[in-house]
């Protein structure tokens, strides 16, 4: 056997800071819907942490790892991506962060991982891979790909105890919209208060799979509004997280092997500029139209005024990318960093021959969307826009996406994941 263990940790600040997201929401938080947690599972020497928030900055993902009781490059730091709670990131999303509420996001992964490494005990690990629940669909594409997979963990004690269970889907934690001013994990809530209700004793965890071009059913647009969405409610968020959990329960069940392994790359990738102006022409430009603008588009003429002003002299450069890869008996977890469209995720997946593996995005870090090549033809929110209000000097070049799946595909190789084992 091996040895297992996992915690979770209360993470949610006091009402009143700003929640991260959408542009149109400048009102801060008036109160707490569900708690946002910071959740640990550790086997033997390797761990991964996931915690409630839109993204953690690299920085933070890296003095995480750092502080645990663990090596700190066995361990994967995720986000489930929620935009139902405060801005997570210092420089990034547009508003200022609140260093009190940075400090309590990173002493409390650094809390789950501490108690999930004190709780170990023997254990066994069975994976399994559940049914398509129908809920995401791609945003940029009417008929474009989705990572449909809900691989499902189920980690028990020598006496058949559940430890935890841990679950992933590909698509956008935003059923909440704009409107929405209380604290919350939006759908994934749902789905780890049904997989703990399934599996009692079991601390529940859901990751967020590449889900940049993949929601429940909304373009990007469709939150640049403050009025409220019949469709964009709690009681949706309630139906579509409990759908994908029942996905998960359903999975069966494959036994994993005893040996444990990790790995990682580190590789820079280059930010292009795709503005086909300078920027301070940008500025005026937007500065102008901003002075008719409906309120909305008003607030986002006013980020980007500010990110061209903060960005004029500035080279765009490269960001140093993580890519993770945790081996649990022959189950591969990867972890990519930012926001991973269906494409890569998909590539990744297929590199993994078949086996239930789970391809995280949020992870290591969340500067932004990384499109794959094939988009940028397409242009758009996600590619042509996004990154001046995430904060970034400039956009992802073509080419990163792929280079993170090749390093991925390199880390499956090296541990010997690519192909699915005889039973």
């Amino acid at each position: 056997m091996i040895r297992a263990g996992a915690a979770s940790v209360d993470i949610t600040p006091a009402a009143g800071l700003h929640l991260a997201g959408f542009a149109a929401r400048t009102m801060p938080a008036t109160g707490t819907h569900d708690p946002l947690t910071a959740r640990a599972i550790v086997v033997e020497d390797t761990a991964i942490v996931v915690l409630d928030v839109i993204g953690l900055h690299e920085d933070m993902a890296a003095r995480i790892r750092q502080r645990s009781p663990l090596p700190d490059d066995r361990i994967i730091v995720a986000a489930t991506h929620t935009h139902g709670a405060p801005v997570s990131m210092k420089g990034r999303l547009g508003r200022t962060s609140d260093p009190a509420f940075l400090q309590q996001i990173e002493d409390g992964a650094v809390e789950a991982l501490r108690l999930a490494y004190a709780n170990r005990r023997s254990a066994t690990i069975a994976v399994g891979m559940g049914g398509d629940p129908a809920v995401a669909w791609n945003r940029r594409h009417v008929d474009g790909p989705l990572d449909r997979s809900v691989p499902m963990i189920r980690i028990r004690d020598a006496d058949g105890r559940y430890i935890a269970v841990m679950a992933s889907y590909a698509c956008h934690p935003v059923v909440l919209a704009a409107d929405n001013l209380l604290m919350t994990a939006d759908y994934p809530f749902y789905v780890r208060q049904a997989l703990e209700t399934a599996h009692p004793g079991a601390v529940a965890l859901f990751l967020t799979g590449c889900a940049g071009d993949a929601n429940t059913g909304h373009t990007a647009q469709a939150s640049w509004t403050l009025a409220a969405n019949s469709a964009r409610t709690f009681a949706t968020a309630q139906r579509l997280g409990e759908r994908i959990a029942a996905a998960a329960i359903e999975a069966g069940e494959q036994a994993a092997t005893e040996i444990v392994g990790a790995a990682h790359r580190e590789l820079e990738l280059a930010l292009t500029r795709l503005e086909a102006a300078p920027l301070p022409d940008l500025a005026a430009r937007w500065r102008l139209e901003q002075q008719t603008a409906e309120p909305v588009r008003a607030t986002l003429l006013g980020h980007w005024i500010e990110w061209a002003e903060r960005n004029r002299d500035v080279v765009p450069g490269s960001w140093r990318a993580r890519v993770s890869l945790l081996d649990w008996g022959g189950i591969p977890i990867v972890a990519l960093p930012g926001e991973i469209f269906s494409e890569t995720g998909l590539s990744v997946r297929s590199a993994c021959g078949g086996r239930p593996a789970f391809v995280l995005a949020y992870a290591e870090g969340t500067p932004g969307y990384i499109p794959p090549r094939s988009e940028f033809a397409f242009g758009g929110y996600e590619v042509d826009e996004a990154h001046r209000f995430i904060g970034m000097p400039g956009t992802f070049a073509p080419g990163s996406a792929e280079a993170l799946a090749e390093a991925a595909h390199s880390l499956l190789r090296e541990r010997h994941l690519t192909a699915q084992p005889v039973a």
